[in-house]
């Protein structure tokens, strides 16, 4: 796969330089400045982390380090809805492995994948300690408890207009 130079709105990049700049361009402020930039973005890629090695004065490989290290960051693009499925161990003994593979095969989508019309992502974490509603699935900002197979398409169904 050949990697692809992607471009960056102007205006995206004058503020992370501005952030960059809140932050008096410390390297050692290089994880707050990541998640502004994150935030911006909505990802991390290559050339947002050649932006912020510059202006921190920090290697491009460090930079990469710490998006690589931590799990919140992330150099893919994420859909409008990112789909997160907790995998905990009170949600896993309630069958959040069956809810996964509902959702996979009802989007034909894989874990750490996007969906090609950018409207799913998907992605599971350890625990987002909601585990008195377990399974528990999170889309954007909205959290489903105790949800079962024969709920995953009617959740999903919610978000068929937007």
């Amino acid at each position: 796969m050949a990697n692809i130079k992607i471009t960056l709105r102007k205006d995206d990049v004058e503020k992370l330089k501005q952030v960059c700049k809140e932050f008096n361009n410390e390297p050692g402020e290089l994880i707050n400045v990541l998640h502004k930039a994150q935030g911006i973005f909505g990802y991390l890629p290559a050339e947002v982390q050649e932006i912020v090695s510059k202006e921190l004065n920090v290697p491009v490989a460090k930079v990469y380090g710490v998006v690589t290290f931590y799990s919140f960051f992330t150099m893919k693009p994420k859909g409008r809805f990112p789909i997160s499925i907790c995998m905990g161990t009170a949600c896993y003994v309630r069958g959040a492995e069956k809810i996964l593979d509902e959702i996979k095969k009802q989007l034909n989508l894989e874990v750490g994948a996007t969906s090609e019309d950018g409207k799913f992502s998907l992605s599971c974490l350890r625990c987002v300690g909601a585990c008195g509603l377990a399974p528990v699935v999170l889309i954007g900002d909205r959290t489903y408890g105790r949800v079962t197979q024969e709920g995953v398409k009617e959740i999903l169904a919610e978000y068929d207009e937007m």
